[in-house]
């Protein structure tokens, strides 16, 4: 039967147009995220950092591009695609050239810091980006004028392929080879392969690491920089296509192995072909299908495709910390704080009232993130899935019919108690998962809970959210209540840092092997961590859904996973009094900058760029103290 199935169906699908069009499809949008996925690769497999401001680099590649190559000749040595080739080379030149200047300023100087931090510092970058871009710009959505080779297309036995995919899968073959052979025949690829697996032995051999790590950086952002410039002649420049580039350009690096430039090709190829198959067969999975299929491989092969655990980088700053109490006069500083929160609806107008509101809210959400993260080792860049659970706990109890009170506060139990239920379930999973892997494992949980909000409209509201969510307790009313119970939880989460679960939890992130010999149950206890933290988040949601009377599925979205991020690393990942001081911080920077300051994120991450180079452990790092060794 095999043997009939074989020649008689097989053979004509795939001489057909049925699937010879997405398999090309697929090879083109492999291309691309190999370019993208290339550059972000070597750079962490050098330098260890998780460069969040990559997506930028791609969009600034692209809105040069546009401007440079109007200005090329149309032909060139009678040759009409030379022109477009040349103004992509040099935008990619450009991008290359600031990228070297950012490890040069920036990155450099976090070597020694926690890894995590050249996140925060690549996000600040992220938000200059944004601004100076749409200062240079313009906000209008740019489109480069297409050439009649790139709308043309080729007759490859019955199907009709576009050149431009051609030329994109043309471009990606040759990149990836040029890689390879600079990997594997050159002096800088010898240190690179060295430095990857090494550092300390590469610069005992003499390995200069400083220049090598710029010629790295710079090579990877050259490779954002002539991605974001190939997306044009399919797309627009666009202000809003960063966020989505850079999630891809992880999700293919993370399949494929980090650090691995062979499991980015294949990831590459991989989620190209399935992307395309799935838009052409299940539309509805074109959101998530990335995202499964990088959890897929996560939970059969935990470092990727073709990837292999690597060593930690040793920074001094990530050496165990001793969390020490408040004093005296902190104690007594925060009761005077405490007294004129509660007196705050006669002291400042509705509009103070909403920020700060907001405020508590955002300090319950580092909160619960700190102790996952900061105290359990559990970096999420999904956090916001728990947030928008419990946001859509109480939006569902409002619509119940029952008196307004009565929903509300079932609401507020349900936001606890579905989100810890489903972390629980989820932690049980992936807990034994470490470090970027764990983030991306909860990035994609994250992702799907987002994509279900969006297409299960006969439940959520879809794009058009779930509106009406209001209790009737006026602005006062829900101030006090976010206070007491956001404020409340934080505080909690606070204490269970100091009791003996904290203590506990500490132990398995510091020395999880000297724990388990100890006979502490630390996946046991990483789990406990894992549930408290998705519980109270989803609290922190559901107090926000009835301060804003409204549920939409954006609450969900990557960039507010980001923010609880930037509000933990802000104030400090290993303090205790991090999360309020962030939460603070970012809340009130946020909304002062973006009522004084025209161009508000350039100034807010100016502003970050410049806490976390001179406050590596964050705003409360003076609150801790290294621990000593014996």
């Amino acid at each position: 039967m095999s043997e009939l199935i074989g020649p008689a169906v097989l053979g004509p699908l795939l001489a057909g147009p049925t699937l010879a069009g997405p398999i090309l499809a697929g090879f083109a949008s492999a291309a691309t995220l190999f370019l993208l996925a290339a550059g972000l690769t070597l750079v962490f497999g050098v330098c260890r950092v998780v460069n969040f401001a990559h997506g930028s680099l791609a969009m600034l590649g692209a809105y040069l591009a546009w401007s440079i190559v109007p200005l090329m000749p149309p032909r060139l040595f009678g040759i009409a695609p030379l022109g477009f080739a040349l103004g992509a080379v040099l935008a990619a030149l450009m991008v290359a050239g600031l990228g070297a200047l950012i490890e040069r300023m920036v990155i450099r100087r976090l070597y020694a810091a926690p890894e995590l931090l050249a996140l925060l510092a690549t996000f600040a970058l992220v938000l200059i980006a944004a601004d100076l871009i749409q200062y240079l710009w313009g906000a209008e959505d740019l489109v480069l004028p297409r050439p009649a080779w790139q709308r043309g297309a080729v007759l490859l036995g019955q199907t009709r392929v576009p050149v431009w995919d051609l030329v994109l899968i043309t471009v990606g073959c040759l990149t990836g080879l040029s890689l390879a052979w600079l990997l594997r025949y050159t002096s800088l690829g010898r240190a690179l392969r060295a430095t990857a697996e090494n550092r300390e032995m590469a610069a005992a051999l003499g390995v200069r690491q400083g220049p090598l790590a710029t010629a790295i950086f710079a090579l990877g952002a050259g490779l954002a920089g002539l991605a974001g410039a190939l997306i044009l002649p399919n797309g627009s420049a666009s202000l809003n296509m960063d966020a989505p580039l850079v999630v891809d350009a992880f999700v293919v690096v993370v399949v494929g192995g980090l650090g691995n430039l062979g499991g980015a090709a294949l990831a590459s190829l991989l989620i190209g072909e399935l992307q395309s198959f799935g838009a052409l067969w299940l539309p509805q999975s074109s959101l998530v299908i990335a995202f499964a299929t990088m959890a897929l491989v996560l939970a059969l092969r935990p470092h990727g495709l073709l990837g292999r655990a690597l060593a930690p980088r040793q920074a001094a700053a990530e050496r165990p910390l001793r969390l020490r109490p408040a004093g005296p006069i902190m104690r007594w500083l925060f009761l005077v704080a405490l007294l004129l929160a509660a007196t705050a609806p006669w002291l400042v107008g509705s509009y103070g009232l909403s920020i700060l509101t907001e405020a508590a809210i955002a300090i319950l959400f580092a909160a619960s993130l700190q102790l996952a993260m900061g105290i359990g080792g559990m970096p999420s860049f999904g956090h916001a899935a728990w947030f928008l659970l419990g946001a859509y706990a109480v939006g569902g109890m409002m619509h119940t019919g029952l008196p307004p009170l009565l929903s509300l506060a079932a609401g507020l139990v349900f936001a606890l108690l579905i989100p810890g239920a489903i972390a629980l379930a989820l932690g049980a999973a992936i807990i034994r998962r470490e470090g970027v892997v764990l983030a991306m494992l909860s990035l994609a949980f994250a992702q799907i809970v987002w994509a279900g909000a969006i297409q299960w409209v006969g439940l959520t509201g879809g794009d058009n959210g779930m509106l009406g969510i209001r209790a009737g307790l006026g602005s006062a009313g829900t101030w006090w209540l976010t206070l007491a119970m956001g404020l409340g939880g934080a505080l909690l989460l606070r204490r269970m840092i100091f009791a003996r679960l904290g203590s506990a939890v500490r132990a398995t992130r510091d020395a999880p092997i000297r724990a388990a010999a100890l006979g502490l149950p630390v996946a046991a206890l990483r789990l406990a961590a894992f549930t408290l933290s998705g519980a109270f988040a989803g609290l922190a949601g559901g107090l926000f859904a009835q301060a804003k009377g409204a549920v939409f599925p954006t609450y969900g979205a990557i960039p507010h996973s980001v923010d609880a991020l930037v509000m933990v690393l802000l104030g400090g990942v290993q303090a205790a009094s991090g999360p309020i001081l962030g939460g603070l911080a970012y809340t009130g920077l946020y909304d002062l900058l973006l009522r004084a300051v025209p161009l508000w994120r350039l100034a807010l991450g100016l502003l970050i760029l410049t806490l976390v180079l001179a406050l590596p452990n964050g705003l409360a790092g003076p609150g801790v103290k290294e621990q000593r060794r014996p």
